[in-house]
C-alpha cells in the first residue's frame, strides 16, 4: 500500500497582492480579511461564494483587527484607526507615538482581553528605535496607547498560548522568534516577562538567490498558534511555514507554493484551513516564473483547530 499523499496547498482566490499581510478569519462574517501592504490596500473574501473585493486606503496598513463593537482596527503609518463600515473613511483613534517619516506599524493582533498589541518597522532599518505597542480602552472613547517593549528593528508574529500567559513575536530582522511570559495578563498596563528565545535562523547569505539549494530557511514573518499551543509561522523567503512546539522544537516544515510568505492565520467554520499570504514585491522575473502564484492566498487543511481570532474591546 502507497503512503497517503501529504494535503497539498490550494490558491484561495485569482486575486494577486504585492505584499499580502495580516490575514485573519472573520467568523461573524465568514469572510477573510488582509492587508496588502506595499499597493494600500484592505481587502476580504468571502469563500463560499468567491467574492473577493477591496478598497484603497490611505497610508501604508501594518495590520487589520476586528472590533467586538463592528467594524476594523487598522494600524496605519502614521496611528491607529477604526473603520466602521467597509465604505466609510478610517477615522483616527490613537497617534502614533514615533515620526511617521522613520518608521511605521506593522504586525498587530489582539490578546484575549480585548487589547490591540502592535509592533513598528524601522524603513532603514539601521537604529533598534522600533517598539511593541498596546491599545487598550478603559474608558468608552478614550482609547490608551502604550510602549511595552522598546530597542526593536521590527515586530511582527504577535500570538499567544491558548491560556494566553505567553506572547510570542518575531523580529524578521534579527532572524528570531521570541516568548515572554504575561505577568498578571489581563492588568494595565501590562507586563512582559524577560525575552526568552523560541528560535534562531540563519542570516541570508550574500550569494544567495531562491534557486540556491538549501542551507537558507528564510526569516520569521506573520504567525498564528494552534488549539495545541504550537507556533506556526511564515518563513519569508524560505518557502516553508514551520510549525513549532511551545519550547522551539521544529515539529513540521510545510513547503509553499511561493518564495516569500508572509503571514497567515486559521479559517473556516472548523479553523482547520490555513490562510497563507504572500508577496511578490520586488522579486525577480526569474523568481516570478518559477513562483508564479507570488502575492495570492493560499490555504491548507490542518488536522488541528487553530484559536479563533480575538476581538478589540472597544
Amino acid at each position: 500500500m502507497s503512503a497517503p499523499t501529504a494535503p497539498a496547498w490550494q490558491r484561495a482566490h485569482d486575486t494577486l497582492c504585492a505584499q499580502g499581510d495580516s490575514p485573519f478569519w472573520h467568523a461573524r462574517e465568514e469572510r477573510l480579511y488582509w492587508v496588502d501592504v506595499a499597493l494600500m490596500r484592505l481587502w476580504r473574501l468571502h469563500p463560499r461564494s468567491g467574492q473577493a473585493e477591496h478598497i484603497d486606503l490611505p497610508q501604508t496598513p501594518g495590520s487589520v483587527a476586528p472590533c467586538r463593537s463592528g467594524g476594523l482596527l487598522l494600524a496605519l503609518r502614521d496611528g491607529i484607526y477604526h473603520l466602521g463600515h467597509w465604505n466609510d473613511l478610517p477615522r483616527q483613534i490613537a497617534a502614533a507615538p514615533h515620526d511617521p517619516a522613520r518608521q511605521r506599524f506593522a504586525g498587530g493582533r489582539c490578546d484575549p482581553w480585548g487589547r490591540f498589541w502592535v509592533g513598528t518597522h524601522v524603513d532603514a532599518q539601521d537604529r533598534a528605535e522600533g517598539a511593541l505597542y498596546c491599545l487598550h480602552t478603559r474608558v468608552k472613547n478614550q482609547p490608551e496607547l502604550r510602549a511595552v517593549e522598546r530597542g526593536l528593528l521590527s515586530c511582527d508574529g504577535l500570538a499567544w498560548s491558548p491560556d494566553g500567559k505567553r506572547l510570542y513575536w518575531t523580529d524578521s530582522s534579527r532572524h528570531q522568534v521570541s516568548t515572554h511570559a504575561m505577568s498578571n495578563p489581563g492588568q494595565w498596563p501590562p507586563q512582559l516577562g524577560v525575552p526568552m528565545p523560541l528560535g534562531h535562523f540563519a542570516p541570508r547569505p550574500a550569494d544567495w538567490s531562491f534557486d540556491t539549494p538549501g542551507g537558507y530557511a528564510g526569516r520569521p514573518s506573520g504567525a498564528a498558534v494552534d488549539q495545541a499551543g504550537r507556533y506556526w509561522v511564515a518563513m519569508h523567503e524560505g518557502a516553508q511555514v514551520l510549525c513549532l512546539s511551545p519550547q522551539g522544537e521544529v515539529l513540521a516544515r510545510h513547503p509553499t507554493p511561493v518564495q516569500c510568505p508572509t503571514a497567515l492565520c486559521f479559517g473556516d467554520p472548523d479553523l482547520r484551513t490555513l490562510y497563507l499570504t504572500s508577496a511578490r514585491l520586488q522579486r525577480s522575473p526569474a523568481e516570478l516564473a518559477r513562483w508564479p502564484d507570488s502575492g495570492a492566498v493560499h490555504t491548507l487543511r490542518v488536522d488541528t483547530p487553530g484559536l479563533p481570532v480575538n476581538l478589540y474591546w472597544d
